[in-house]
């Protein structure tokens, strides 16, 4: 397998409604309040979903806020975000959030349209 998906996160306008649903349908604890780029959603509104240690299954994060549009999104972890960025718009991408370093979380992050418009995302150290 080539690069593995990291991260997914579900965004919309309730995170805490959001967090109430999938807490009470999949079991998840995901308190707010963790970092996040100020693009991705409101810091304070925020939440990691981490996976049982040692589990396969990737880690998660809830958030958004007032004025963030809902979406769900896959990360694929890339060692340089900017170049796969770069090399995904020359085989058809669109970027549709350029390159945001978390330094909380330390990691930079990015979000473009694949050729059939679906929303992807892209995570590394740099």
């Amino acid at each position: 397998m080539g690069n593995p998906v990291v991260h997914f996160e579900l965004i919309g306008p309730d995170p805490a409604r959001l967090r109430e649903f999938y807490g009470a349908l999949f079991g998840w604890v995901a308190p707010a309040g963790a970092p996040v780029a100020d693009r991705v959603s409101s810091p304070a509104q925020y939440s990691f979903i981490d996976p049982e240690p040692g589990s396969p299954a990737a880690a998660g994060g809830i958030g958004g806020g007032e004025g963030f549009a809902h979406h769900a999104i896959f990360y694929v972890g890339v060692e340089d975000v900017g170049s796969t960025l770069a090399h995904a718009e020359h085989l058809g991408a669109t970027v549709v959030l350029e390159p945001q370093r978390n330094e909380g979380g330390h990691v930079t992050v990015a979000h473009l349209l694949d050729p059939a418009g679906n929303l992807v995302g892209i995570a590394g150290p740099s």
